[in-house]
């Protein structure tokens, strides 16, 4: 009896563990909110399963970044080319969050998510939160101690530390030879256990969802429900309407694949609220799904995960209207026009990480004198917009990464154009490709001796 219940659940595991990884993840995130309406608040004992998932993501972040960035760096050998792509990369992401800002001041506007509420600013009420200057950000990017950096996860200090380190590796030529490839292979490692830790995936979706759920309920959202339609959908225009046209436009690619592409890290973008705990995820689907060269991943992914802030700057728009709608303040075009400003820059130094939103938002609603009140309106319904805006996040990492990949001839277009079995028969054909001719290289230089 008991060989028979081992066997039926061998084959349920067997069967589960053949569904695909993005459904596992859809699967546990229903689940997780069913249970979590179930169980109200107790499912806060769940909450330690998400917890887990989370922190073994956050485990890797520091070392992916720092490992992948080196990599990308050095093994461009080409110093020009490398300042292209960082140069492409730069203008791609502060252009597309110039524009993801308007589009939610433009949907903040014509929906007025806070008109009608008649609020009043309260003096004695302020929000403890402390936001670097445009100046200090910039200031900050270099690391007085690189070690500290690293240690304390300071990821644009981290990029920067790890950029230079690889240039300097590149310009000091064979003796730089050898650190390279101790980083390739930590940067190997580092894949290795992205690809263990995300099938672990849909269990911490499961916990995450399910604490969501019961902690906020449905009666939670109700209040705010216009904010959280209004930001859905400016995200939802950006990330189907907008970045379909850049591929379609910019890279000649069909956007449907794309979306096929990326669609497991989307679900964890939206499930974990986070875009840094995202990044590898996004580059899995770079590599497995996209046909992107690890060269270009590596180096414009993590470089995205810090300054490519698409969907917390149409959150900026969309909550700072509310706010002034909902306090009756009127702004003026250049209110707009520094709103726009301020959190095009702010996003440089925004981390990547769930809740950073609301910091950002402080200072955005502090440069235009709105009230900080406002602050602690959004932050009960913040997480369900984190969600969304951490979809387009991750979403604007991956077209930049296309796109630019596609500008530089390292996007296998076959392999985009392929369906997932085929890309992993692709993936492995190039693989033994590059063994051969690696070995053909090798034999050469034997010939020679």
């Amino acid at each position: 009896m008991s060989e028979q219940k081992s066997s039926i659940v061998g084959r349920v595991w067997s069967r589960w563990m053949s569904v695909p990884l993005w459904l596992q993840i859809l699967i546990g995130m229903l689940l997780g909110i069913a249970t979590g309406l179930g169980l109200g608040e107790q499912a806060v004992v769940l909450k330690p399963i998400g917890t887990l998932f989370v922190n073994t993501i956050k485990m890797l972040i520091v070392p992916l970044v720092f490992c992948s960035l080196i990599v990308g760096v050095t093994s461009m050998q080409d110093t020009a080319k490398m300042g292209r792509i960082g140069f492409k990369s730069f203008v791609f992401y502060l252009g597309t969050t110039s524009i993801a800002i308007t589009l939610g001041l433009a949907v903040g506007h014509f929906m007025q998510p806070g008109s009608g509420l008649g609020m009043q600013a309260d003096a004695s009420l302020t929000v403890a939160k402390e936001v670097p200057s445009v100046m200090e950000t910039l200031i900050n990017i270099v690391p007085t101690n690189p070690i500290a950096a690293l240690a304390s996860g300071q990821i644009l200090q981290v990029i920067v530390f790890a950029v230079a380190l690889g240039i300097s590796l590149v310009l000091i030529g064979d003796h730089g030879k050898p650190a390279i490839k101790v980083f390739e292979s930590l940067a190997e490692a580092m894949y290795k256990l992205t690809d263990m830790i995300m099938k672990l995936a849909p269990y911490g979706v499961f916990g995450l969802m399910a604490w969501v759920a019961g902690e906020y309920g449905i009666e939670m959202l109700l209040p705010l429900i216009k904010v959280i339609i209004a930001v859905y959908i400016g995200c939802f225009i950006h990330v189907v309407g907008f970045y379909s046209v850049v591929l379609s436009v910019f890279a000649k690619l069909n956007p449907v694949q794309f979306f096929k592409g990326i669609s497991n890290a989307l679900a964890v973008a939206y499930t974990t609220s986070s875009s840094a705990g995202s990044l590898p995820a996004s580059m899995k689907c770079a590599s497995e799904s996209l046909g992107i060269n690890k060269k270009i991943s590596s180096f414009v992914l993590p470089l995205g995960t810090t300054i490519n802030m698409d969907g917390t700057a149409l959150y900026q728009g969309v909550t700072a209207l509310f706010v002034a709608q909902a306090f009756g303040i009127d702004l003026t075009w250049v209110d707009y026009i520094t709103i726009i400003l301020t959190a095009t820059l702010a996003s440089i130094g925004t981390a990547g990480v769930p809740g950073a939103g609301l910091v950002m938002l402080t200072l955005v609603l502090t440069t235009v004198g709105l009230p900080l009140e406002g602050v602690a309106l959004i932050a009960g319904i913040d997480r369900v917009l984190d969600m969304a805006r951490t979809v387009v996040n991750v979403s604007g990492d991956l077209v930049a990464t296309t796109v630019i990949a596609k500008s530089e001839g390292e996007l296998n277009v076959a392999h985009y154009n392929a369906d997932m079995e085929q890309s992993a028969l692709i993936a492995e054909q190039l693989a033994i490709q590059n063994d051969e001719a690696a070995m053909n290289t090798k034999f050469k230089g034997v010939e020679r001796a």
